[in-house]
């Protein structure tokens, strides 16, 4: 395995916690998958967990080194965590795509947040 690519995010979560309360579900909906959506509601506020993920899914394009465009979309990536709570990504649809196009094979994410900020580091690893 080598790395192919590394991305990072800082996310604000006022920026967050205002498009939620300005566009609600129809944000939710955007921006995470329905899995991701689920996971959420555990938090009695989710904002700090929003924008983790908006953060993670920022960091994961640009490791890829796409940016947003094309048929990329923010549910394409979803962002899970596993028994230990370690996030795990799932990449589908054009995302996916352009991941293999750079053989990249896994991505190893890391996510961390205080009440004002979240920040995300993807690496991409090859076979």
């Amino acid at each position: 395995m080598s790395i192919i690519g590394h991305g990072i995010d800082l996310a604000e979560c006022a920026r967050i916690a205002n498009l939620l309360e300005r566009h609600g579900d129809r944000f939710r909906e955007r921006v995470l998958t329905p899995a991701e959506r689920k996971h959420a509601e555990r938090f009695k506020n989710p904002v700090q967990f929003i924008a983790g993920r908006w953060a993670a899914k920022e960091a994961i394009l640009k490791m890829i080194g796409t940016g947003w465009r094309g048929q990329i979309t923010w549910t394409d990536m979803e962002i899970l965590p596993d028994e230990l709570g370690q996030p795990v990504v799932t990449l589908t649809g054009a995302t996916a795509q352009e991941a293999r196009q750079r053989g990249i094979a896994k991505v190893l994410l890391s996510i961390t947040h205080t009440k004002d900020h979240a920040v995300a580091s993807a690496i991409g690893l090859s076979e």
